[in-house]
């Protein structure tokens, strides 16, 4: 057996949850040791497989400038960022809550967001605006919609590079292929408290607060089924492999209790075609090409020629995490998504990369029946529904809720509906991408995890996806990153008080 190892802070996991509690605890004069189960070539959770967005409230363009990589951009002048104010940022979490009302947690997330993203900024992580995604020009103005105006320099993987530098830089260190399977524990006034882990090679790493932050189950096959239902069996993994709910597993052996909504995860449209897992072997900006989420531009059709939800009704970055999930319940767990030449020019650049899959042609009659699995007459007929639906009065606009819907149809669509008309036609195959599970466990305002009856185990605190209660039913657009980074400052600010209260 190896030496035993003493930390003030160990921190188990290495996403953007995990390094933003390592550097909270830092900055804070902790000595702290991140550990990662996967190789350095796997390290980062699913954090690098984001497009790094970061969803939080703001009042003007005076609080974006401040954490701009380069305010001095000549577009950010000429740009459109509106305002995202807090009572936005609330009411778009409430439409994923089953009518439900806010969750503590996401009233934390909702006024720790800016705050968060402010101190981030000024440890030395900047963010730019996201011009290819989150932008229409209109009137010869960039114009940013649905409230997602910044994400980190360098997406996922730079968002990474940039926290794990600035962990490294204040003293931090982190140790990859170091696997943990079990906790320390020990009685402490007649309570079971945590003091370290235990890893796959009988180490035990001693530390005076613990924080988990390695994930939730969505790369497991067995856990997915038996929470979110046997559809889920088909589902492709489009994050890292190494997320099988170990930090769920340990924390419940030591008393916590499961908290949120263990039936819901984020689920994202995906290639049909694309490997399972996401592929870390590409470049960091390719890595997100397999997802296909310009849905909302054409029409989807299942198995049996159909339409099975409102691809209008409301901008992507509300939809894409629930659609991924009514893919995959549609016959044989898969859709096509088909678009006309007039979408060409607005799809996103996944859509062109060379190892994307679709058909295409300059017949739409012809392509439809080259549409693998599905019903080619009762697809031709939904299309022919479609496209004598559509409402021609109302003129097309990509930057807005632009009205432009279909009369009669069902299901409806509300907004950015044009006939597919004009050649060459493309359809996609795709199927419905897990990426992140909503059920975690129950932490206090200070990131401590609780037991069942509300009580704090001591020395143990949590963040990131093993947080619940955060997301009900969906979610809006780069909430996910943000809920890491801010219950992630709050596990590292808990962790270093855990340690300045001990004695010695």
């Amino acid at each position: 057996m190896k030496a035993e190892l003493v930390v003030d802070v160990l921190v188990v996991g290495s996403g953007n949850a995990a390094l933003v509690a390592a550097l909270s605890a830092l900055r804070q004069g902790c000595s702290v040791l991140v550990i990662e189960k996967g190789p350095e070539s796997l390290a980062g959770g699913n954090t690098r497989y984001t497009a790094g967005a970061m969803r939080f409230a703001y009042d003007s363009v005076a609080d974006l400038l401040p954490l701009m990589a380069d305010p001095s951009d000549p577009r950010v002048e000429t740009a459109d960022f509106g305002s995202y104010p807090q009572a936005q940022f609330a009411d778009d979490l409430l439409r994923f809550n089953d009518g439900a009302a806010l969750t503590a947690e996401q009233e934390v997330l909702v006024a720790e967001s800016l705050p968060t993203i402010q101190w981030l900024a000024d440890a030395g992580l900047k963010f730019e605006p996201i011009w290819d995604r989150q932008s229409f020009e209109h009137n010869g103005r960039r114009v940013f919609w649905g409230g997602l105006t910044l994400a980190a320099s360098g997406e996922g993987d730079g968002l990474f590079q940039d926290e794990r530098e600035l962990v490294l830089r204040h003293g931090g260190n982190i140790r990859y292929e170091t696997e943990m399977v079990d906790l320390i524990t020990d009685e402490r006034d007649g309570q079971l408290a945590v003091s370290g882990v235990v890893t796959d090679t009988g180490e035990r790493i001693h530390a005076r607060s613990v924080v988990l932050a390695c994930g939730g189950f969505e790369a497991d096959e067995t856990q997915r089924v038996t929470h979110l239902g046997p559809h889920w069996a088909r589902a492709k993994v489009r994050g890292t492999p190494l997320n099988v709910g170990t930090g769920l597993r340990v924390a419940r052996q030591a008393g916590a209790a499961d908290y949120g909504h263990y039936q819901n995860c984020h689920a994202t449209p995906m290639d049909l075609h694309m490997a399972n897992y996401g592929n870390l072997d590409l470049p960091p900006l390719e890595r997100k090409h397999y997802r296909k989420i310009c849905y909302f531009l054409g029409v989807m059709l299942n198995a049996d020629g159909n339409r099975f939800v409102d691809e209008g009704s409301d901008f992507r970055n509300y939809t894409y995490a629930q659609f991924g999930r009514a893919i995959l319940e549609q016959p044989g767990g898969f859709a096509w998504q088909i678009f006309d030449a007039k979408a060409t020019d607005l799809l996103y650049a996944e859509y062109s990369f060379h190892d994307a899959s679709f058909i295409e042609s300059d017949d739409l009659d012809d392509l439809v029946g080259r549409l693998d699995g599905v019903d080619a007459e009762q697809a031709r007929h939904t299309l022919r529904a479609f496209n004598a639906a559509v409402d021609e009065t109302v003129p097309f606009d990509p930057s807005v809720l632009d009205g432009k819907s279909t009369i009669g149809l069902d299901p409806p669509r509300s907004n950015w509906a044009r006939t597919i008309d004009t050649p060459p036609f493309r359809a996609y195959p795709v199927t419905g991408g897990i990426t992140f599970t909503y059920g975690g466990l129950r932490v206090d305002d200070t990131g401590r995890v609780l037991q069942a009856d509300g009580a704090p185990i001591p020395g143990l605190f949590a963040c990131g996806e093993l947080v619940g209660g955060v997301f009900v039913n969906g979610y809006p657009g780069g909430s996910g990153l943000t809920s890491g980074a801010v219950f992630g400052r709050r596990a590292g600010d808990g962790a270093a008080a855990h340690v300045a209260a001990q004695p010695g």
